[in-house]
């Protein structure tokens, strides 16, 4: 609870996905300490952004985070704002996608899990196509994954095709 002596301003902290506003004790003793957003800071550190994305990798939606984010330093933030941090992700996985693969593993698992996801406000089926290999060294590694609404023989052709490629 703040003193009377303290009061709240508005900070405006801008991030490489946007800018959102924050307010601030200001105390007129001195003795506040500002430990999400230090004195002077317009620009938000990665250290948020990473959250962000640690949570939305663990299947959180943007409800779900926006929720965190108040609890935890009660901010506000948009789904543009959320989007925007997270579409960072695309190029690295882009980047994951499209790279070379060993010429020779030792087993190749493939498998389709069925999971109900929520498109368009109702729940819908989708099948996600997981590959696994084991490398010469003797370790798995995550080939590729895919998505699809149905597991079929035309889809797996497509998927072990692009592997191939």
């Amino acid at each position: 609870m703040s003193s009377p002596q303290e009061r709240l301003t508005s900070k405006t902290v801008k991030s490489a996905s946007g800018s959102f506003e924050r307010d601030t004790p200001k105390g007129r003793s001195g003795t506040f300490d500002l430990q999400f957003v230090k004195k002077n800071q317009t620009h938000l550190t990665d250290d948020l952004e990473r959250k962000i994305i640690a949570l939305y990798a663990h299947g959180n939606s943007y409800q779900n985070i926006r929720e965190h984010l108040k609890d935890f330093y009660d901010i506000d933030f948009s789904n543009g704002t959320l989007n925007a941090v997270t579409d960072k992700l695309l190029p690295k996985l882009e980047s994951w996608r499209e790279r070379d693969l060993d010429p020779v593993y030792l087993i190749v698992w493939l498998d389709a899990i069925h999971y109900k996801v929520r498109e368009n406000g109702r729940y819908v089926s989708k099948a996600t196509y997981t590959i696994l290999a084991l490398n010469i060294e003797g370790k798995k590694e995550l080939i590729g994954l895919y998505l699809s609404d149905a597991e079929g023989a035309h889809y797996w052709l497509s998927v072990l095709t692009d592997l191939q490629n």
